[in-house]
């Protein structure tokens, strides 16, 4: 299993993204079950329907649905994920910060992403 971040879903679905190129060529590549959070879920439909339309945010939903295992966030998760953002000091998101401890839960330590906030955890491979 390998987590997915919003960087890679917007980039992959817009073809203005710099890191779209990039995208495409990794979408190819990935032969691993897509873990999500319903923040990632958020992220990614919010950018892309306003970038793209509210059709293009509908059919991200869908492969979501259809496609990715979603970790929905719980209180524990909420707490342990304010612990990394103040690990960090603030210098990553608490979405991210989200992420990295829905990867910990998991034992997932690969990520792609766009996002080089995700260098600064030497516990993750950031594929990009």
């Amino acid at each position: 299993m390998i987590f997915a971040d919003s960087s890679f879903f917007i980039a992959t679905l817009r073809e203005k993204d710099r890191w779209h190129k990039d995208a495409v060529r990794l979408t190819g590549k990935i032969k691993e079950h897509l873990l999500i959070s319903e923040l990632i879920m958020s992220e990614s439909i919010t950018m892309v329907g306003s970038f793209e339309a509210g059709k293009a945010g509908k059919f991200l939903y869908e492969y979501f649905r259809d496609n990715c295992r979603i970790e929905f966030i719980n209180e524990e998760i909420m707490e342990k994920s304010m612990d990394t953002f103040l690990k960090y000091d603030g210098s990553i998101s608490l979405a991210d910060a989200s992420s990295i401890e829905i990867m910990k839960k998991y034992g997932v330590k690969k990520i792609i992403s766009f996002d080089s906030d995700f260098d600064k955890i030497q516990e993750i491979n950031r594929i990009h």
